[in-house]
């Protein structure tokens, strides 16, 4: 990754990517620098991602509640305020939402696994 310059990110200058899950869509307004990308998700209500994701992720809660579901059963709630952080290839993981949610999701070079 390299050195990043100060700057602002104007999100309503980015605009809007759908991307169809399972069931529903995930709308991206995405931020891309070197080995570093930052989004902000929206999650349509009813959502259910339509992959289990193996990427390293650095995700906080901005608006509303959704599940990360994990490949080996665990389920967990998260809640506007929480986060959950993950490096690649550490865990398959999917998300839902009931009822929506609003995401700020940040992934990057950083996150790579590094296997002893």
């Amino acid at each position: 990754m390299k050195n990043i310059p100060f700057q602002t990110i104007d999100w309503t200058k980015i605009p809007k990517t759908g991307h169809k899950g399972e069931k529903g869509t995930a709308y991206w307004q995405t931020f891309q620098h070197d080995g570093l990308r930052i989004r902000l998700v929206e999650y349509s209500k009813g959502y259910i991602a339509d992959h289990w994701c193996t990427k390293g992720h650095i995700v906080y809660c901005l608006e509303g509640d959704f599940f990360s579901e994990l490949k080996n059963g665990d389920k967990v709630k998260l809640t506007k305020g929480m986060a959950y952080v993950v490096s690649d290839e550490m865990s398959s993981h999917r998300s839902t939402t009931e009822n929506g949610v609003k995401l700020l999701i940040i992934d990057g070079d950083f996150l790579k696994n590094e296997k002893s």
